[in-house]
């Protein structure tokens, strides 16, 4: 389907150039045939919106021969001869309308009229449909522009998912491993504590699975998977890993991918917290502004350490 027929503002608009356009042939047809206004506008008016629609079938022909691998010898005979077929079945349409109003009840001399302001039709169709191939072209170079970025952009997220998935499936494995080693070591020293970690890692695990299968989830959702990993970290760490937050109300309904802030957190405790004698604290940040949605997670780090 024609675009401008897909969209009824585009429409709309097309319609509102034509009228215009109609206008101005008016006036050129008044001062060449010296019409009356009235006249002038009942002749050009019709016929002029007529021409809008038989300037849309271009889009076709335009769609068939690129401009980039059609030789430029075949376009030019085809705009040609589709010119002049164009404007000479305008020209019969108009010559028909001009005998049609020309009653004696009407404008009984219009369709002499016509016939003086003949030429005048002639070069505006020819005019006005190769405009309408050379505005058709530019639509044709615009779509397939905001189609090629689409196809980018949709593979950048592509991409970033990829990047994201094999990023989790690196993690999984580490945070096991250390969850392991940490249960291990407190069933000797706290086995309360050990018996605790268990059954948060079994909780973290069983809704990572959960909302990991899925495309989107609420931050609210994300936030309360983060806390989980974090009150397992805490029995791993004890006092050396404080936690603070700072979550804005409206931002929890957002929506984020799975497991968004896991691979955060864990960097930010293996890399910051873990080479602290002392410790530290993570903060964790969400601000919404307007469409945007702002994660942050900061944490101490040893100056000395590269």
């Amino acid at each position: 389907m024609h675009p401008l027929l897909a969209h009824k503002n585009r429409l709309g608009l097309y319609l509102i150039a034509w009228v215009l356009m109609g206008v101005l042939l008016a006036a050129l047809v008044k001062f060449m045939a010296n019409l009356p206004w009235l006249e002038a506008l009942v002749l050009a008016l019709p016929l002029t919106m007529i021409y809008s629609f038989m300037c849309l079938p271009p889009w076709y022909l335009c769609r068939e021969f690129p401009l980039t691998q059609t030789p430029p010898a075949k376009l030019a005979l085809v705009y040609v001869v589709a010119a002049i077929l164009s404007s000479a079945s305008w020209l019969a349409l108009g010559k028909g309308w001009s005998l049609l109003l020309a009653r004696p009840d009407f404008f009984p001399s219009l369709a002499v009229q016509y016939e003086q302001v003949l030429p005048l039709f002639a070069g505006v169709g020819l005019m006005l449909f190769w405009l309408s191939v050379v505005g058709h072209y530019l639509v044709i170079a615009f779509e397939t522009v905001r189609l090629n970025e689409k196809q980018a952009l949709e593979l950048q997220i592509l991409a970033h998912e990829a990047e994201l998935k094999a990023l989790r499936a690196q993690i999984h494995p580490h945070f096991l491993f250390n969850s392991l080693n940490s249960i291990s070591a407190l069933t000797t020293i706290d086995p309360a504590a050990a018996r605790r970690m268990c059954l948060r890692l079994a909780d973290f695990l069983r809704q990572s699975l959960n909302l990991g299968a899925q495309d989107k989830i609420s931050l609210a959702q994300e936030l309360a998977l983060a806390q989980d990993f974090l009150a397992i970290e805490q029995i791993r760490f004890g006092q050396r890993l404080q936690v603070a937050q700072n979550i804005a109300e409206e931002s929890t309904a957002c929506e984020v991918p799975p497991l968004l802030l896991q691979p955060l957190l864990e960097n930010a405790i293996n890399h910051g917290i873990a080479h602290l004698l002392e410790g530290g604290t993570i903060t964790l940040e969400a601000l919404r502004n307007g469409s945007y949605l702002k994660l942050a997670v900061q944490n101490p780090c040893d100056p000395e350490r590269p």
